[in-house]
């Protein structure tokens, strides 16, 4: 049964980070690819340990990351004096 759970845990948390994905650039929010980000830290976690290309993973939630951190850096207006 435990193993059950730590399955759906895993499938949810994709599900949910995918969603929030497309919806995060959909509409070019960065809170959306934030919780993106957030929600793919441990399903690719667990491909850190992988011995193949499924390694490079790991990378997403942070690829992830600096694009949110780009598109709010864009989206303030600078201040004119």
């Amino acid at each position: 049964m435990d193993f059950f759970l730590v399955g759906v845990i895993f499938w949810v948390l994709f599900s949910v980070a995918s969603v929030l994905l497309v919806f995060g650039l959909w509409k070019s929010s960065s809170k959306q690819l934030i919780m993106s980000g957030c929600a793919f830290l441990l399903p690719t976690l667990y491909f850190a340990g992988a011995e193949n290309w499924l390694r490079l993973l790991i990378f997403l939630p942070m690829v992830l990351f600096v694009l949110a951190f780009f598109i709010s850096k864009s989206r303030k207006i600078p201040s004119r004096n």
